[in-house]
């Protein structure tokens, strides 16, 4: 894994250079067996001229990002690069490389490529577009989770640092559990989203996935900041969290739905214990709606806000889209203006219903999703499927929560991965990351691919 602590301390120490780190990358992205993680690649050549820049200008190792590798979903604009939200018809050369992917460069950090999702980030099993089907970096017969799906495998397989991604029903945190990553879904309107292709433009965020929580917070503090150009960039004062006592709400047994998977179900239980051994106390509270809001996200009106920005091209290539896909999008066109605005009315309600239990406990431990599935199973049931994969992760944004996915554990039966995510109110991105640091490392299950201890530091907030 090149966790960004780690690369930092060898370019310190002399032991590094850009230039010698961007040879290993290219020869990891060469080498690696799965030809649907990327969509479109920096050339080679200009990658190598950007380490070879920030290598000989001795003022560059104090940027933040010094020659750090990342990759960025194809839903998000990166200049020199097509768009294409994984539908070639749909496909634009920006003039401008979204806010948050030139923080990052501004940062110095070195972009690899475009990486792979679910067409037009719509969908959670990351098998959902024409450039294939990335898989689990641990078993190829598994989904690798999605939307955001190249993001994740990128950075699991160690071909890249961090990833950005987006999050709207839980694309930045699913597909981190899949594969043993760290995913953070920030606070709506912390990272800006001009430039990113909208899914629902009210809810969408732009996720980070990492080695580590540290490495993630790390990156999402140089793109995070408020953005002129985004209606929807924001900025709230920070919300703290107890630094001793945490309480945590946790499913009750009637709550909870695991698809029929034991190992998953235990796993969820060892990180409750685990976060309880690390000082917290766990708090069960009624999920009914919470599940109600996770709802209204598909099963209504809400639909619609996925065909507002896409209407256009929808009516003139419907016939170009992923199957799934347009069913999904083309449902909106079933519901009314007065539909949308009850279901409004229902999550307001439904605001109020639940704000009660943030009164009772400082953060939620979910599991990331109930379960993995195989390609297989997902071809002969790919809606059904879908909306289990997101049972925990719809309500996040409808309610303005953050959110943090680690890594759980594995599976004893198939070495499979399980994630849990933390969940807090908006703002509490910076607080909860350090309560995500401590049971990620508590757990000890390491990042992607590697079982091994992390090489960060403890993230200290």
């Amino acid at each position: 894994m090149l966790q960004i602590a780690a690369l930092r301390t060898a370019y310190d120490k002399g032991e590094l250079t850009p230039a010698q780190l961007v040879e290993e990358v290219l020869g990891r992205v060469a080498a690696y067996a799965d030809p649907a993680v990327w969509i479109s690649r920096v050339a080679d050549v200009d990658v190598r001229s950007r380490a070879a820049a920030l290598t000989a200008d001795p003022t560059a190792p104090r940027l933040p990002l010094y020659g750090i590798p990342f990759a960025v979903k194809d839903n998000i604009d990166a200049e020199g690069l097509d768009t294409t939200a994984a539908c070639p018809a749909f496909a634009y050369r920006p003039r401008q490389s979204a806010t948050v992917v030139q923080r990052l460069l501004d940062a110095g950090a070195i972009l690899i490529g475009k990486t792979n999702l679910d067409q037009f980030a719509t969908g959670l099993v990351g098998a959902r577009s024409p450039y294939g089907a990335p898989r689990c970096v641990f078993d190829d017969r598994y989904v690798s989770g999605g939307s955001s799906s190249g993001s994740a495998v990128a950075v699991a397989a160690g071909l890249v640092s961090f990833a950005l991604g987006t999050d709207t029903a839980g694309s930045g945190r699913v597909p981190a559990g899949f594969n043993n990553l760290v995913g953070i879904k920030p606070t709506r309107g912390l990272l800006s989203t001009t430039g990113v292709v909208p899914a629902c433009r009210s809810l969408d965020c732009v996720s980070v996935f990492a080695a580590s929580a540290g490495d993630a917070c790390d990156v999402s503090k140089v793109a995070a900041g408020f953005d002129v150009t985004d209606a929807y960039s924001r900025r709230g004062a920070a919300h703290p969290l107890p630094s001793r006592g945490l309480r945590f709400g946790i499913l009750l047994p009637a709550d909870r739905e695991f698809g029929g998977d034991a190992e998953a179900e235990a796993l969820y239980d060892s990180a409750i214990a685990r976060l309880t051994a690390l000082g917290g106390e766990a708090i069960p509270f009624d999920y009914g709606p919470f599940r109600e809001a996770a709802s209204l996200l598909y099963g209504g009106p809400y639909v619609a806000e996925r065909l507002a920005p896409i209407r256009e091209f929808f009516g003139a290539h419907a016939e170009d889209m992923d199957p799934t896909v347009r069913d999904i999008i083309g449902a909106a066109n079933a519901f009314s203006a007065a539909d949308v605005f009850s279901a409004q009315y229902r999550l307001q309600a439904l605001i109020r219903v639940t704000a009660p239990e943030w009164q009772r406990f400082d953060v939620m431990l979910l599991p990331t999703s109930p379960t993995i599935v195989s390609i297989e199973a997902l071809a002969a049931e790919p809606v059904r499927l879908n909306s289990l994969l997101g049972t925990y992760t719809n309500f996040v944004n409808l309610l303005d929560l953050c959110a943090i996915a680690v890594p759980g554990g594995f599976r004893a039966s198939n070495g499979l991965p399980f994630g849990v995510t933390l969940i807090a109110p908006a703002f509490a991105d910076t607080a909860l990351a350090g309560v995500a640091d401590r049971l990620h490392r508590g757990l000890g299950e390491g990042a992607g691919l590697s079982r091994e201890a992390l090489a960060a530091s403890p993230l200290v907030t």
